[in-house]
């Protein structure tokens, strides 16, 4: 058997784009991961905190997923690392079977990257990525904005100096109003000048810095290096002045080390509690992940494979898992800085892995006396550019049923935590499927004067033959809306005493299942009992190779015409043109 290389740049799509790096890639690379760091410092220290663990998880979950990554990812500029809401979801999935702080919660967020990692590499392995085309986007868009308000309402505890907590939105907004008597003013200060410091940092000051003459790619690095500042300046300020002993909560002491290895599979029980959680961020994870890296691989012309993204992921996933990180993925705003940093490889990512390395190594003891309403700050600008409830306006504008599926999403999110907003999520896009799907667009068509073509009899002025009535379904024919095509044709035969044929134009069917198969036979014998016939036009390769398997064509009481066109010529004359209308 012959050895094929092919097979090994399948799955280790580092062989591919390392075997043409040169010194230009390089240099670009290296400067988007000096920029990605620089942003990440503060931001894995934050996530860590949303996620209810010690901040050097943070920075754990930052160094060999992203390398893990490199190895197995195959877009080039997406940054993987904890992001927002996943970092929520696994603080209200752990906060669940361990308490916040012990060595167990530690052990279950391990644990919970581990069964997420391992899902999402046998996906990838079985090439099962379009299972996150089942997601519609309303309903994804909708989580966010939800999980967006959910996270910065979690943080508003860091900011306001209390102790307070609930993973809904209605038991933060009570367990705060209870503990507002407890507010530390001092605390207050320093997170909303810190969150106003940040919010004018987004907005404000690259172009400041462009009018003061820094060129673009300056202006750009000091303006995502922000965060970096806000940590310093308050860090200092708490330090010099001790504001830890007035009451300001502080990052403290964080281990100056590499991350260690971990052990995530402490029993069976754990992993059977934390089976459903893992898989609501695999599934939220992935498509965030997929879709950011489609957008940017699209403006490059690159090609992002699903499936081996999956695999990818899954391996970031694991590494974290055994080595004291928690769930990962590829982050919107990391990714953007990323590509907009000018990086040209995955080595991007390996770089700033490394410089996450040495910040775990040598930087940590600068950071005792970073507050946690920095971080807290750090996070609320982060996620509420995630929230977008002008989803509600389009949707409803453009989709009743997409409108109703976003707000319900939003709202079971909101007042019910962000599994159950998920799960909802994922079964509303499939119920919006299927109800779409249920009742497909039905037309009756005729033939456009001068030409071969056969549009809708309501829209066109079209010829038309009183004998034959020719249905066209926009739609594969399945479970779901075979009774409905069922009733249509029935229905229509009851109405028109002078119909001898009836003519099923299948352009649009790509499928048609073994219930859809039973209501045809259905037509096909009620049809024939009033003396009409039955007859299919324009029917798909595939889905002829499926009806030549079963009695359907030996027992149809017409023919099957190759064009709808043909089937007008051999069934009747036509008529006139039938006028057309305004209706659908």
């Amino acid at each position: 058997m012959s050895f094929d290389p092919r097979v090994f740049k399948r799955y280790l799509p580092i062989l591919d784009w390392g075997s043409k790096y040169n010194a230009n890639a390089f240099a670009n690379d290296g400067i988007a991961a000096i920029i990605v760091t620089i942003m990440l410092i503060p931001q894995s220290l934050a996530y860590a905190l949303l996620a209810g663990l010690p901040a050097e998880a943070g920075l754990y979950a930052s160094i060999v997923p992203i390398m893990l990554y490199t190895v197995f990812g195959t877009s080039r500029a997406l940054a993987v690392g904890p992001v927002a809401v996943v970092s929520l979801m696994t603080a209200a999935a752990v906060g669940a079977v361990a308490e916040q702080g012990t060595a167990g919660y530690a052990t279950a967020a391990i644990t919970l990257a581990f069964l997420s990692g391992a899902m999402l590499v046998t996906l990838g392995l079985f090439r099962l990525g379009f299972l996150a085309n089942f997601l519609s986007h309303p309903v994804i868009a909708g989580f966010i904005t939800a999980s967006g308000v959910l996270i910065a309402a979690s943080q508003l505890k860091h900011i306001l100096g209390v102790s307070a907590g609930g993973h809904t939105l209605v038991h933060l907004l009570e367990s705060l109003w209870t503990h507002l008597s407890e507010i530390n003013w001092i605390t207050l200060v320093i997170g909303v000048l810190a969150t106003a410091f940040l919010f004018w940092v987004r907005k404000g000051l690259k172009p400041l810095l462009r009018k003061a003459g820094l060129g673009p790619r300056l202006a750009d690095v000091v303006t995502k290096a922000g965060p970096v500042a806000a940590v310093v300046v308050t860090t200092l300020v708490v330090g010099v002045f001790r504001l830890d002993q007035h009451g300001v909560r502080i990052v403290g002491e964080v281990p100056q080390s590499l991350p260690p290895f971990t052990w995530p599979i402490s029993s069976l029980a754990l992993l059977k509690q934390l089976f459903i959680p893992a898989l609501l961020i695999s599934i939220i994870g992935f498509v965030e992940s997929i879709s950011v890296a489609q957008t940017l691989a699209a403006k490059k012309r690159q090609r992002v494979d699903p499936d081996q993204e999956l695999i990818g992921l899954g391996a970031a996933n694991l590494g974290a898992a055994f080595t004291g990180g928690f769930p990962v993925t590829g982050g919107f705003s990391r990714s953007v800085v990323n590509f907009d940093a000018g990086a040209e490889t995955p080595a991007a990512g390996a770089f700033t892995a490394v410089g996450l390395a040495i910040a775990a190594l040598f930087l940590t003891p600068l950071i005792y006396f970073l507050p946690q309403a920095t971080l807290a700050a750090t996070i609320i600008v982060a996620v509420l550019s995630l929230v977008d409830f002008k989803i509600l306006k389009t949707t409803w504008g453009y989709s009743k049923a997409d409108f109703t599926a976003v707000l319900a999403t939003i709202v079971l999110t909101l007042i019910s935590g962000v599994e159950v907003g998920v799960s909802a999520g994922v079964i509303l896009s499939i119920a919006l499927h299927l109800y779409k799907t249920s009742k497909p667009h039905i037309a009756e068509v005729g033939l456009v004067p001068g030409t071969e073509h056969f549009r809708n009899i309501k829209r066109h002025e079209v010829l038309t033959t009183p004998e034959l009535v020719t249905i066209r379904v926009d739609e594969s024919l399945y479970f779901a809306n075979a009774r409905f095509l069922e009733d249509y044709i029935l229905d229509r035969m009851a109405e028109d005493k002078a119909l001898k044929h009836v003519v099923l134009m299948c352009t649009a069917i790509n499928e048609i299942d073994s219930s859809a198969l039973e209501a045809l036979e259905e037509v096909n014998s009620r049809l024939a009992d009033n003396g009409i016939k039955f007859h299919l036009s324009e029917v798909k390769g595939p889905v002829m190779d499926r009806l030549q398997r079963s009695h359907f064509l030996h027992d149809l009481t017409g023919q099957v015409f190759l064009s709808q066109f043909a089937a007008m010529k051999a069934l009747g004359d036509v008529t006139g043109p039938t006028p057309a209308t305004d209706a659908a």
